[in-house]
């Protein structure tokens, strides 16, 4: 066999992949990373209001992004972000929907990213050990702190120092601002003492300049951008990435095998080190098509545990008024620091409810405009609160490949098989209880879509968008699926090692949401690039032990 040509191949050049080549690139391998999507110019991250309402149009009308609609990203970003459906299927039993919103471009989906950035604590990293339910990840906030410092202090993250045991503090950057509204609001929240509302931590808004094309929140502007800096990486886009190409005799990784996008060709590249970097269920799809059912010499699969216990977090939404307060005429921004968090509040302490695990509320007031002319509410502050909860892990709940359909480039597509149980059904109408409860305490009212927007034509629509958008939204919808892969301590409860090494080959890593055992309820990239940092950095160190 010839010598393999990079030292490692990075599947992805999202948020996870970029971080792999960065921390990879930074010690001295050479890296190959494969998206497989195009290289897209810098004018995709800007929105532009005549070319994406008809880009839109156009899909929907071909009925190519018709689950990429359903989310409200989609309609304030430019929609070639988005992958097409028609060359991208997937499959799901009819009563168990599944909305799988994705990106397939270099950059991915860090492109589309809120830029929120939210480390777990030790009630999510030991939640088994603590109610019972599941199994605990194999390593502690302690463990994985130095990695979130170090990503932090890189991104330049806002934020404030909450000293909140559910919600760990970093080395943050100045906080953002709340505005008079929420500044009102977080009164009206923390009445009682049991709760806090916090400023946002993340990534502001991103305004672009010569030296800063890409926004910070995505790879292109940080992570990957930097790996590229120091003269290691190649990137090869539009690398439909298949399986995973095993030696025979010594069952370890040597390469991937992919499906060059346009040309339909197939192609096999070879590297010591392998890090599946691709989300969470694509990089689930890839290992189950590197199984000895499909490859010679591929993974057993032993312990049956690849592709289950998927999970996803729970969400609701509600809009609201504040009458006393105005909407300035320039909305405040919104952006990842630009807003306001309620973090976890349930299960802690002697509090307990009728659901296992937690919620946070995510919110912004007086940071959505609506035009004059489509307005219900004249010049009363908008506000909106999200909440968004741990779903818990089930065995059931999986990803196997569908034997009866293949996507564009001939390589079986996911079937998906997820659905929320009574536990996550109790915490939704929690979830909006609260909600409802603090906007009347603050003299506020909730509206429904059609109430805040005047638009005769639309109000049907409007409707079902709040539905099964807002208030009934299916997993998948929230776009912070998870697991598939998880990381425990054996081969019998686990796919992954608490390093990410998968147990049947150790130079191959998953490192992205498909490696997590249970879903914490905080918005998981900050977590997984964390991860990414710590598993390279094991992974070159014991390649040179």
């Amino acid at each position: 066999m010839s010598s393999p040509e990079y030292d490692a191949i990075v599947v992805g050049a999202g948020a996870t992949g970029g971080v792999a080549a960065k921390e990879l690139s930074e010690r001295g391998l050479t890296v190959l990373v494969l998206d497989a999507g195009p290289q897209r110019t810098p004018d995709v991250a800007v929105p532009n209001i005549v070319r994406d309402s008809v880009l839109r149009a156009q899909n929907l009308a071909t009925r190519q992004q018709s689950y990429q609609a359903l989310h409200p990203g989609y309609w304030k970003a430019n929609p070639t972000l988005f992958v097409n459906e028609k060359e991208n299927p997937y499959t799901t039993p009819g009563d168990r929907p599944f909305s799988w919103i994705r990106g397939r471009q270099v950059g991915g989906r860090s492109l589309t990213w809120g830029g929120i950035t939210l480390r777990l604590s030790d009630y999510e990293f030991k939640s088994a050990s603590q109610d019972g339910f599941g199994e605990d990840w194999p390593l502690s906030h302690d463990e994985l702190a130095p990695y979130y410092e170090r990503l932090e202090r890189f991104f330049e993250v806002k934020g404030a120092r909450d000293s909140l045991p559910q919600l760990p503090d970093g080395p943050y950057a100045a906080p953002a601002s709340l505005t008079p509204a929420e500044l009102y609001f977080k009164d009206v929240v923390e009445q009682g003492g049991d709760r806090a509302l916090i400023v946002s931590r993340g990534f502001g808004l991103h305004r672009p300049t010569p030296e800063n094309i890409w926004p910070r929140s995505s790879s292109l502007g940080s992570s990957l951008k930097a790996a590229l800096q120091t003269g290691k990486v190649t990137i090869q886009p539009d690398a439909v990435v298949s399986h995973v190409v095993f030696d025979p005799n010594t069952r370890q990784a040597r390469g991937v095998g992919y499906i060059h996008r346009t040309l339909h060709t197939a192609h096999e590249v070879q590297a010591r080190l392998v890090v599946l970097c691709a989300s969470t269920l694509e990089s689930v799809r890839i290992l189950l098509h590197s199984t000895e059912q499909y490859q010679t010499g591929g993974l057993a699969n032993e312990s049956g545990l690849l592709g289950r216990y998927v999970t996803d977090h729970i969400s609701t939404m509600r809009f609201f008024t504040l009458p006393e307060f105005q909407q300035p005429a320039h909305a405040f921004d919104l952006s990842g620091c630009d807003s306001f968090f309620v973090p976890r509040f349930s299960n802690l302490g002697s509090q307990q409810e009728s659901f296992l695990r937690g919620y946070g509320l995510w919110g912004g007031i007086q940071r959505v405009a609506i035009p004059g002319l489509v307005s219900r509410v004249g010049n009363q502050a908008i506000g909106f609160l999200v909440g968004h909860g741990e779903v818990l892990p089930q065995y059931d709940n999986r990803v196997r490949l569908d034997g009866r359909m293949v996507d564009a480039w001939g390589i079986p597509v996911p079937h998906i098989d997820v659905s929320w149980t009574d536990n996550e059904h109790r915490m939704r109408v929690h979830m909006l209880e609260q909600i409802e409860t603090l906007v009347d305490k603050a003299g506020g009212q909730c509206l429904e879509l059609p109430e805040l927007f005047r638009a005769p034509l639309m109000g049907a629509p409007l409707r079902w968008i709040e539905d099964k958008s807002m208030t009934g939204t299916p997993p998948g919808f929230y776009v912070h699926e998870l697991g598939g892969a998880r990381m425990g301590t054996s081969p019998q409860n686990s796919v992954l090692n608490p390093y990410n090494q998968c147990w049947e080959s150790s130079n191959l890593l998953v490192v992205d949401g498909a490696c997590w055992p249970s879903a914490g309820w905080q918005n998981p990239t900050l977590t997984e690039m964390a991860i990414t940092a710590r598993a390279c950095e094991y992974a070159v160190r014991n390649s040179k032990a």
